[in-house]
């Protein structure tokens, strides 16, 4: 049939013309829901979203949306969380000076503060600290025209005018030799109230008494040590003293001391125990020094006696010793003086100290070596008894007791307890007793070598980092802040400089500051949450290992880092090791004191955690006085 091509051709073609159409119906259909369910989400875009609005995941919404726009980026954040905390080295730290009337501010001895304190056993001038609140969050000024210190060891015989600048002792001691103004600048003739004749004169008269030059002596204590003079001129005979006075009448005896470059602190012989381990001196002194060593049943004789070495001499010159020639002068009663000396040998027999000579103005005690003997005398001499409960190395804030502090056990007369210490120079790398012993847990004889080797090496790698350091005579005053076993001193100790090396009290499970002292170092206690006794700009370089990691949490970082500025000298230099980021946070602080620092690498290189801050305080001062205020002054 011809036709029947046509209708299969007719069909098909109104077949795919009918699919065609369908097709196109639903896709207007589907786009045109589409477009109208997007106008409906935008139009409830654009209306405020209430607080009452649903939380999603127990997270609220808190930012309403925009219209969309084709211009808009992608946000791939998760803004259904809270934002991340702001990072505390992006913090910026400002500290302005303080007023000028604070530049010899020492904030634990404050004389406005100590007025409120007991004047009984001279309580107010022991340390009162401020409290967190009344913490100065400025830098403490140097005065005006201030300057760098001479160099030892001119610097014991002078000191700039414009960097202590007080009269007060050149009036008041004037006939004595302590100290006298020369134009710009101070002389230290090295006299005393009991050494007119200078300070080397009066040490040649001890050593005509004990042997100062066998090396057997080499730390010693000055109570009431005025400017040090008597400390000063012992060092060139390798003797290292701790003086110490109280900050009264005599302005500034302690701040002329530590200008001189010789070791000092503020401190008193009061209620309290000084800041030393027991067994730390092999020699203590006083020289017209004032303590009433009678009263208080012997109370600071007993002191001197725990931070005195077995065998260790107390010397004694001024009142009452030779009261027959100078009773007179001292305005004072023979019998009133000759009481007085009847008392402190009362004392020093109770004590089991034998007196070795009194010879002109002089006179000397020694310590036992043991307690063997003592202890069977006590029949006689009921007291002090000895101490029981307290350890006789906790001295930071101990009150002092009427007890006798019983020396280590020893199983022979002879025997020196504690250990018998080597002679200097010997002593410093010999193995300490109290090490030797295992009285320290976990610090052996290898512990100890390994550290003094250590030491060695890292000082040598700063010297590399602060070229001062190897420059003889630009440092000459050096703080430890956590000097663990003294290996740093240790490393210095043939340089020009001297180290005091502080133990914290935090660090009470390694109380090593008795073996610092077996080395014939010295150091003292300290919290460093708290002021330094002692004056600002006092020293020339500090030295901080893990100190900053030690205190997390105890107290806040950037109060430790105003304490270092108040301490530290213009230009002086300052090295910090530490987790790096403690050093980073330590170095966005120190940006805010304007000091320059950098960190660098571990001496083992980069790959080791800790690292290491050098930076150094830069110089500024205050601004003149007014010309009248200035001519007061």
């Amino acid at each position: 049939m011809p036709c029947l091509p046509r209708r299969l051709c007719q069909t098909t073609l109104f077949n795919t013309k009918n699919f065609s159409l369908y097709y196109i119906t639903l896709l207007v259909i589907l786009c045109t829901t589409f477009y109208l369910i997007g106008v409906w989400q935008q139009s409830i875009g654009l209306l405020p979203i209430s607080s009452s609005s649903a939380a999603v995941d127990g997270f609220q919404t808190s930012a309403s949306c925009s219209p969309l726009k084709t211009t808009t980026q992608l946000d791939f954040l998760p803004h259904h969380l809270p934002p991340d905390p702001p990072s505390e080295t992006a913090r910026a730290y400002s500290f302005p000076p303080c007023d000028l009337s604070l530049s010899e501010y020492t904030p634990c001895e404050d004389v406005q503060r100590s007025l409120k304190f007991d004047r009984d056993m001279l309580i107010y001038r022991e340390r009162h600290c401020p409290e967190k609140d009344e913490l100065l969050k400025c830098r403490i000024p140097a005065p005006h025209g201030y300057r760098v210190p001479f160099r030892w060891p001119e610097s014991r015989e002078f000191a700039w005018f414009a960097n202590v600048p007080h009269k007060e002792m050149t009036i008041e001691k004037k006939n004595q030799n302590w100290v006298h103004v020369e134009g710009d600048r101070f002389r230290f003739p090295g006299g005393g109230t009991m050494f007119p004749r200078g300070a080397d004169a009066y040490i040649d008269d001890i050593n005509k008494l004990i042997n100062l030059k066998d090396g057997s002596i080499r730390t010693a204590i000055d109570t009431g040590c005025g400017v040090a003079s008597w400390g000063a001129y012992l060092l060139s005979r390798n003797i290292l003293a701790m003086s110490f006075a109280p900050r009264d009448t005599h302005e500034a005896q302690v701040q002329f001391a530590l200008e001189r470059g010789v070791p000092a602190l503020i401190g008193v012989i009061a209620s309290i125990r000084l800041p030393y381990p027991s067994r730390a001196f092999d020699m203590a002194h006083c020289s017209r020094c004032l303590i009433p060593w009678g009263l208080y049943d012997g109370l600071y004789l007993i002191e001197v006696d725990r931070v005195l070495r077995p065998g260790g001499y107390w010397i004694l010159s001024g009142p009452p010793i030779n009261w027959e020639k100078y009773w007179k002068g001292w305005n004072r009663t023979t019998g009133d003086l000759k009481s007085e000396q009847t008392q402190i040998e009362r004392v020093a027999k109770s004590l089991c100290w034998k007196k070795l000579v009194q010879k002109d103005d002089l006179a000397i005690w020694q310590k036992p070596t043991n307690h063997i003997n003592c202890k069977a005398n006590r029949k006689v001499y009921k007291r002090p008894r000895f101490c029981q409960a307290q350890n006789p190395d906790t001295a930071w804030y101990t009150k002092l007791e009427t007890c006798l502090t019983p020396l280590p056990e020893v199983s022979h007369v002879k025997e020196v307890a504690g250990g018998e210490l080597a002679k200097w120079p010997e002593r410093l790398h010999a193995i300490p007793p109290r090490i030797s012993s295992g009285s320290l847990p976990g610090i052996t004889e290898t512990t100890f070598v390994e550290n003094s080797e250590l030491w060695k090496k890292r000082v040598e790698y700063y010297k590399t980092i602060d070229y001062q350091l190897v420059e003889a005579g630009r440092y000459r005053n050096l703080l430890d802040m956590n000097a663990y076993l003294g290996g740093f001193a240790a490393a210095l100790v043939n340089d020009p400089v001297w180290v005091m090396n502080t133990v914290p009290v935090e660090a009470d499970q390694f109380n090593t500051l008795g073996v610092v002292y077996e080395r014939g170092l010295i150091g003292t206690y300290q919290n460093w949450c708290e002021a330094m006794s002692t004056y600002p700009r006092t020293y020339d370089f500090i030295h901080a290992d893990s100190l900053f990691s030690l205190y997390k949490d105890k107290c806040e970082m950037e109060d430790i880092i105003l304490e270092m500025d108040r301490i530290l000298r213009p230009e002086g230099g300052v090295i910090i090791r530490d987790d790096v980021d403690v050093l980073v946070k330590l170095k966005n602080i120190m940006d805010g004191m304007q000091w320059n620092g950098r960190i660098v690498d571990h001496e083992n290189g980069p790959h080791e955690r800790n690292k290491i801050l050098f930076a150094v305080k830069q110089y500024w001062t205050a601004s003149p006085l007014p010309t009248k205020l200035n001519q007061q002054v």
